[in-house]
């Protein structure tokens, strides 16, 4: 997602919006059995929000799929690889130091 104007005169925020409204339509189309949702606000605050419809045992491999989905989008969206965009969030979840 871009913040200067794309090559067919969009901008980053119209391509911003259409993935919101993509994302918001699979939920309510869909059925989907775990989501992540994470948040960053403009004054750097973060939210956020993990649920699941799975039990114990799937939970592992549910949190896995979506994080790896979620690095792969990042990674194909910067210009860093996967293993970095990976050792990147291992420090910053090691700094967050959050507790169950």
């Amino acid at each position: 997602m871009a913040d200067e104007a794309d090559a067919d005169g969009s901008d980053g925020n119209d391509e911003f919006e259409r993935v919101r409204e993509r994302a918001v339509a699979a939920l309510e189309e869909g059925e989907p059995i775990s989501i992540y949702l994470g948040l960053v606000h403009e004054n750097g605050a973060n939210e956020y929000y993990f649920g699941n419809d799975v039990d114990e045992r799937e939970l592992r491999e549910a949190a896995t799929e979506q994080l790896g989905m979620l690095t792969r989008v990042l990674a194909d969206q910067s210009a860093a690889s996967v293993e970095e965009i990976a050792e990147l969030a291992v420090e910053r979840a090691e700094a967050m130091n959050l507790q169950p």
